[in-house]
């Protein structure tokens, strides 16, 4: 039997996510069945197609009417659309219901060892693995940034992890949310996935499937569904990712803009919280501890609870000529990717390093990009895109 490293106890790291979200979050009358705030708000996010996206559904032979009543459905490799400019997604009303959300499956990234062909010598040995721990409730006074992306693929309806993020040209009204690129596109075999939407605090009391189907709408989705209007990914990803990551993996990021189903203030305002990003992050060796957070949601987990794991970071590299990644003992499964990485920054606060990319097949392990030039590039665009909005 493996042994298997506990999770690190009472690390800074945990402490310092916990106190940043320790007075965000909805009222306990929210959960108790009250609307959340981007649910209270005017019904004016998902009426009809906005007219530049319509035109822009137009330019690409689609017809705009049709698409929400189930064109999206279709993925002919012709007119799947999959160039950077050519992300769409428009807002459908009403299709995350929550029965929906739980039925979502993960795409998960897991490679064997045989998969590895770079330059070892810039590999750390195999870390132990972590047992993921169940994240403490209510999550929006626990970890409110945490949340779930649920898209559609050509698979059917999936699921991953993701993370609110600080936007620098609107500071405190950030919409963007952070994860990974697998999550919004398919990479070198397809083009963008569809109907992609966050849901922050995903599941808020973490209560079990038969729970779940009793649940309040504010106790799955406390904050609102909140669906992407543009998405960047790395172009690694889109020439070079693969159904195992491929060498688009040390590229596996992607920053997410979006706005709330039905209308309301920003996502930062509403959920009180957004987290740095780390662009210049130290090396491994002067790390003593990196956390990744998700929702698991490959056996033997169900997708429905958030996990962390907490760990002394290593190096993985994949591939000759490319970063080398991130790597830290972790049990969580396909689900978890997208999921934000942190550290404990000088002040105390945490800040994005990484997200989930990929995973062993026997689920010891998980690996994530390390954020340089080109993935801040990514983000930076994003806030300019968005500074005047």
């Amino acid at each position: 039997m493996r042994s298997v490293r506990p999770l690190l106890a009472a690390t800074g790291l945990v402490a310092a996510l916990a106190l940043s979200v320790t007075a965000c979050g909805p009222s306990e009358d929210d959960a108790a069945g009250k609307p959340s705030a981007s649910a209270a708000a005017g019904d004016n996010g998902g009426a009809g197609i906005p007219a530049d996206l319509a035109d822009k559904l137009k330019e690409h032979g689609v017809d705009p009417d049709k698409w929400k009543n189930g064109e999206w459905k279709n993925w002919d490799k012709d007119t799947w659309l999959r160039e950077a400019k050519d992300f769409v997604n428009p807002v459908i009303e009403g299709l995350w219901k929550p029965e929906r959300m739980m039925e979502a499956k993960s795409p998960q990234k897991t490679m064997a060892a045989g998969d590895f062909s770079g330059d070892q010598g810039v590999t750390d040995p195999e870390p132990r693995p972590v047992r993921a721990q169940p994240e403490d409730r209510p999550y929006h006074k626990n970890a409110a940034p945490v949340g779930k992306v649920f898209f559609d693929a050509p698979e059917g309806t999936m699921v991953c992890s993701a993370t609110i993020v600080k936007d620098p040209k609107n500071p405190g009204r950030s919409n963007l949310v952070w994860t990974a690129g697998h999550c919004v596109h398919a990479g070198q075999g397809g083009g963008w996935y569809r109907n992609i939407a966050f849901v922050p605090a995903y599941n808020d009391l973490g209560k079990s499937p038969a729970q779940l189907e009793k649940a309040q709408p504010q106790e799955i989705a406390p904050y609102g569904v909140y669906w992407a209007d543009w998405v960047s990914t790395s172009g690694e990803w889109i020439s070079e990712g693969g159904p195992t990551g491929g060498g688009g993996a040390p590229y596996d990021y992607a920053v997410m803009h979006v706005k709330p189903e039905r209308g309301g203030k920003s996502l930062e305002e509403t959920v009180g919280v957004a987290l740095d990003v780390d662009f210049d992050a130290p090396a491994a060796k002067d790390i003593s501890a990196m956390g990744a957070w998700g929702y698991p949601a490959a056996p033997p987990f169900d997708g429905l609870i958030m996990h962390k794991c907490v760990d002394r970071p290593g190096r993985l590299s994949i591939s000759p000529g490319t970063p080398t990644m991130w790597r830290i003992g972790c049990t969580m499964t396909g689900g978890s990717s997208g999921g934000g990485w942190f550290i404990t920054q000088s002040n105390g606060k945490p800040a994005l390093v990484s997200n989930t990319s990929i995973g062993p097949v026997t689920s010891g392990w998980l690996a994530g990009p390390r954020l340089g030039d080109g993935a801040k590039e990514i983000y930076t665009s994003m806030g300019e895109k968005f500074a005047s909005r």
